[in-house]
C-alpha cells in the first residue's frame, strides 16, 4: 500500500528534467524521516546512505526522477484512470514515478533489517535522466568526490511488454545506446524559375539523407544492430521560392557503441562536411551531445540476480524478452561499476 501511495503521489506531481525541485525535496524529507542521511548534489540528484555498521560491500541502487513534456489522458485503454497528473502538459509517461516508489520502499525495508546484511547501500535518485543532462554532475561526484567505493550498481525499469509479476535480468546489452542530433544547412535562396542561381539546402539534405540511410547496410556488421530515424525536417515557406536554410534532427540507436554507434557518428560528421561542400552549403551542428553507451548487464551480476528471482518468486517469474532499443543513462553507471 505504501508503494502504491508513493507512486500515485509522484504521478500526480510530475516535474520536467532538471527542474525536479519539489520531487527532490519530498525524497529528501522521506529519507530523513527514515533516519537516512542524505546529500543533495547540485544539478545532479540526491544520495542517501544506509550503513549496516558492519564491514562489507557497497551497492548503489538508482532511480530516475524526471517526467516528460506529455499531456496525460484521463483514460487508459479500458476505463478512467484512478490517478492522473495534476500538472498540465507534464506526466510520468516513462514510469519514473514507479522507480522512485520502488526504491523508497526498498529503503524502508533495508533500514528495518540492517542486521540482515553487511556493508552499505547507496540510494541514488538521478535528476534529468530523459535529457541525460544532470548525470554529468551526479556521476563524477559519486566517482571522484563522495569518498564512496562502489562495488556494484543496480537499477530497474518498468516494461509495458512484460506481464505483471515477471522480471527480466538478462546478461549483456538490454537497452540500446543512442545519439541525437540537430543540424542546420545554410544555402543560398532563389526562385523556382532559376534554381541554377541558388544553392538549395534541400538538395544537400536529400543526398545526405540517402547516405545515412544506406550506412547501416554498407558499413555495419549484419549481426550488429543500428537504427536511424529523423524526427523533423523544417525548410521553406513558399512553393516557388528556394529556401536558404534547412534544419533536421533525429537519432540513432545501437547495442554496441564500438561496432555500430561510434562508426555511425563518425560517418555522419564526415558525410555532412563533404556533402555540404559539394552543394555549396554551410553545415552547422546545433545539437549533438555525447552518445550514450548501451546498457550492458554484467554477466556475473545478472546470474546472481536471476538466482535470487528464481528462489524468491519461482522460475516462471523470470523472463527474457527482446532487448529494448530505448536508451538509458544508467549505461554510464555500468561503465563505472559492475551491475544490472
Amino acid at each position: 500500500p505504501e508503494t502504491v501511495r508513493l507512486r500515485r503521489h509522484f504521478h500526480q506531481q510530475p516535474e520536467l528534467s532538471c527542474k525536479e525541485v519539489k520531487t527532490i525535496a519530498y525524497l529528501e524529507s522521506y529519507l530523513k524521516d527514515l533516519g537516512i542521511p542524505t546529500t543533495n548534489v547540485p544539478d545532479g540528484g540526491l544520495l542517501g546512505i544506509i550503513d549496516s555498521g558492519k564491514p562489507g560491500k557497497t551497492l548503489l541502487m538508482r532511480a530516475d526522477v524526471d517526467a516528460l513534456p506529455i499531456q496525460e489522458s484521463a483514460d487508459n485503454l479500458k476505463q478512467a484512470k484512478l490517478c492522473v497528473s495534476k500538472v498540465p502538459g507534464v506526466s510520468h509517461a516513462c514510469g519514473h514515478d514507479g522507480h522512485m516508489a520502488m526504491l523508497l520502499t526498498a529503503a524502508r525495508i533495508l533500514v528495518a533489517h540492517k542486521e540482515a546484511f553487511t556493508g552499505k547501500v547507496v540510494l541514488c535518485f538521478e535528476r534529468g535522466e530523459e535529457e541525460s543532462g544532470d548525470i554529468q554532475n551526479l556521476l563524477p561526484y559519486i566517482v571522484k568526490e563522495s569518498g564512496l567505493s562502489i562495488d556494484g550498481c543496480y537499477a530497474t525499469h518498468v516494461r509495458w511488454d512484460m506481464p505483471a509479476g515477471t522480471v527480466s535480468i538478462t546478461p549483456g546489452a538490454v537497452m540500446g545506446g543512442g545519439c541525437s542530433f540537430v543540424i542546420r544547412l545554410k544555402g543560398t535562396f532563389g526562385h523556382g524559375a532559376r534554381p541554377d542561381l541558388a544553392n538549395n539546402p534541400m538538395d544537400c539534405f536529400c543526398d545526405l539523407y540517402q547516405q545515412l540511410n544506406a550506412f547501416r547496410m554498407r558499413k555495419v556488421d549484419p549481426f550488429e544492430c543500428l537504427t536511424f530515424s529523423l524526427g523533423f525536417v523544417h525548410s521553406g515557406e513558399k512553393y516557388n521560392v528556394i529556401p536558404d536554410s534547412l534544419e533536421f534532427g533525429g537519432t540513432a540507436r545501437f547495442f554496441s557503441y564500438e561496432k555500430a554507434g561510434e562508426p555511425f557518428i563518425r560517418f555522419l560528421k564526415e558525410a555532412l562536411d563533404h556533402t555540404a561542400a559539394l552543394y555549396h552549403c554551410k553545415a552547422t551542428i546545433e545539437h549533438m551531445p555525447e552518445a550514450l553507451f548501451e546498457a550492458r548487464n554484467n554477466t556475473a551480476c545478472a546470474e546472481l540476480g536471476r538466482k535470487a528471482i528464481t528462489e524468491a518468486l519461482g522460475a516462471a517469474a523470470l523472463q527474457d524478452p527482446q532487448p529494448w532499443m530505448a536508451s538509458e543513462s544508467f549505461a554510464l553507471f555500468l561503465q563505472e561499476y559492475p551491475g544490472v
